[in-house]
């Protein structure tokens, strides 16, 4: 059974950090490239970072790029996003995406989501 579980979502201030991670399990971790996006309310999912299988390419959206690291554990198969200097434009649900095409066929994995609330 395929699962992915974040955690590390909170509430904090403004100028705040945290660590998001997320736990996969039943499928090979190490092939597919995982992304975090986030939903404020009244908006789309927008993608927020995105890491290659092997962690070899990083990208970032362009409103977190400089304050925000996405990295790989693949021993452990868990992601994190570590985020600095929180705004609270940075206020949404946080969710873990793994993405790969195995033997011709897309998967598309999505974690349940995590709070993250800055308050300013």
């Amino acid at each position: 059974q395929v699962q992915l579980v974040e955690s590390g979502g909170d509430l904090v201030q403004s100028g705040g950090s945290l660590r998001l991670s997320c736990a996969a399990s039943g499928f090979t971790f190490s092939g597919y490239a995982m992304r975090w996006y986030r939903q404020a309310p009244g908006k789309e999912r927008e993608l927020v970072a995105g890491i290659t299988s092997v962690g070899g390419i990083k990208n970032y959206a362009d409103s977190v790029k400089g304050r925000s690291t996405i990295s790989r554990d693949n021993a452990k198969s868990t992601v994190y996003l570590q985020m600095n200097s929180l705004k609270p434009e940075d206020t949404a649900v946080y969710y873990c995406n793994a993405r790969a095409t195995v033997a011709g066929h897309q998967n598309d994995y999505w974690g349940q989501g995590t709070q993250v609330t800055v308050s300013s």
